[in-house]
């Protein structure tokens, strides 16, 4: 029996699941993220398409362009409570990126460095404490034309300030 783990919004109207583990999970420190979590960074999970469904209610979306890239981002959201659930993102169209904290359980994944990497590190919050041994970038991992930006690996917790 394939994983099963569940989430949803904080009013209960939508809940979803997910049937695998992340394909890697993004901290993302950029800006929009920023805006669109309250908070410093998003823990993003990501999940092929295929492994993640709406098991009650449905979501709205909200569309933007990436200022980085010019693709859509469109976030999936509860119209009752507002809770943001999932981007869905034009420039990788595979995967969905879960907002973390939706899950019920939200350590239920690991978040190893090999699996692991945190982006946008250019746009961190002042006291932000990257670890040692994750591939770290200070835009996208990926470049604009999709080849592989260069990472940065600490080898002991890096201090943004």
């Amino acid at each position: 029996m394939p994983l099963r783990q569940q989430g949803g919004c904080l009013c209960g109207n939508v809940r979803y699941e997910v049937s695998a583990d992340p394909i890697r999970v993004t901290f993302c420190h950029c800006r929009f993220c920023q805006r669109a979590t309250g908070s410093a960074y998003l823990v993003e999970p990501i999940f092929k398409k295929s492994d993640l469904r709406i098991v009650q209610g449905a979501t709205r979306t909200y569309s933007q362009a990436s200022a980085g890239s010019g693709k859509r981002i469109t976030m999936n959201f509860c119209e009752n409570c507002g809770t943001k659930l999932y981007l869905d993102i034009e420039r990788f169209p595979e995967i969905y990126g879960v907002y973390g904290g939706t899950f019920d359980d939200p350590n239920w994944f690991s978040r190893p460095p090999e699996k692991s990497r945190h982006i946008f590190l250019n746009f961190a919050q002042t006291g932000t404490v990257v670890p040692a041994g994750y591939d770290t970038f200070r835009e996208h991992a990926a470049n604009v034309d999709g080849t592989p930006a260069e990472p940065t690996v600490y080898d002991r917790p890096h201090l943004i300030e």
